[in-house]
């Protein structure tokens, strides 16, 4: 039975695993040095602009880590909205490893403005308060919400003006350029982010994300930071030559499409029963709602899903690349039959 839980919980697409079955046949360099994974940096160098820089590693967290790294020094802060998967998620590792302070604003939305982040923008060289340094936005947030083009332009814009530097945590950015109807480059390089963060494991990659340097000045030490905390893969055709499929004839978009078109009927459905409140706006993959609290632990042993604020029993659902439109029904009617079997 499928879930809702997360995007992460979801398996491998078809034409990835062939590609890692295929890539298995033969001996190849390793760290990075096969022709696979030069054919994919290549890739990206055309998806990105030529001039960008990019790093495989292991994951997301891994992925933030190093981007943030090699963007700061540890006298340095990073401003993020208070729902930010580097603040909640990531059991303090970009503060560990950058020794950077982070700095939270609350957000209706789980969008940052050049308002919200003026409050903390003092103490320039004061040497008793951390130095603002980087601003770190999520692309989809984690509220589930989009930045347009022009609001991440107008970010970016703001916050160069100021000395500081754009990073992009973009785990769902497959979901947010489907959504968008933008290519990647559209809602990265062209609108002035420095550092991107790009995921896949949510949209049917095994393992693997990269660290893209738009602005490859941030690129110097990179190496030697992916090495440093072990996010280093000896065997690197096996996440590249996923990221090479993923990236021919936009695999990704068509996944991200497929997840995105599922949150819809889903949220078309949920509007339709009383009882069940959407608390933000559906523009990627997942739904935000509110349910009566005794529905909840009943259909989660079926549909496995988490609970986002206990105390309003908000909860998230999450479609995948892999979810199917009579998951999503079979799932409304056991929502419904909860609901009425108590009613």
């Amino acid at each position: 039975m499928k879930g809702f839980a997360s995007d992460n919980n979801s398996g491998v697409h078809p034409e990835v695993m062939r590609a890692l079955f295929e890539v298995n046949q033969e001996h190849a360099i390793g760290y990075g040095g096969d022709e696979v994974t030069a054919r994919t940096e290549k890739r990206f160098q055309e998806i990105f602009g030529g001039d960008a820089k990019v790093f495989f590693v292991y994951n997301g967290t891994g992925a933030n880590v190093i981007a943030l790294q090699a963007m700061t020094q540890p006298f340095n802060s990073i401003i993020c909205a208070d729902t930010a998967h580097i603040h909640v998620d990531e059991c303090g590792a970009p503060e560990k490893h950058t020794g950077c302070k982070l700095l939270t604003l609350e957000t209706p939305d789980g969008k940052l403005t050049p308002q919200l982040i003026e409050k903390h923008l003092h103490g320039f060289g004061f040497e008793h308060h951390a130095q603002p340094g980087v601003v770190s936005v999520t692309q989809v947030t984690e509220l589930g919400t989009l930045y347009t083009p022009q609001e991440l332009r107008d970010l970016s814009d703001f916050v160069h003006s100021r000395g500081l530097y754009l990073h992009l945590d973009g785990a769902r950015i497959s979901n947010a350029a489907a959504a968008l109807g933008c290519s990647f480059k559209e809602i990265t390089t062209d609108v002035g982010v420095d550092v991107l963060s790009f995921g896949g494991t949510k949209n049917g990659l095994m393992l693997g994300e990269a660290v893209v340097f738009l602005n490859p000045d941030f690129a110097h030490y990179a190496k030697y930071i992916r090495k440093q905390t072990t996010q280093l893969h000896s065997k690197m055709r096996f996440i590249s030559a996923q990221f090479e499929v993923y990236l021919k004839d936009e695999l990704w978009r068509k996944n991200a499409e497929h997840a995105n078109r599922m949150a819809q009927l889903l949220a078309h459905e949920l509007e339709q029963i009383e009882g069940v409140q959407i608390t933000q706006k559906v523009q990627a993959n997942s739904v935000f709602a509110i349910i009566p609290s005794f529905i909840t632990e009943p259909l989660q042993k079926k549909y496995f899903f988490y609970i986002w604020d206990e105390v309003r029993n908000e909860v998230r659902w999450m479609t995948s690349f892999d979810t199917t439109e009579s998951d999503i029904m079979g799932f409304v009617r056991e929502l419904k039959y909860l609901l009425q079997k108590v009613n």
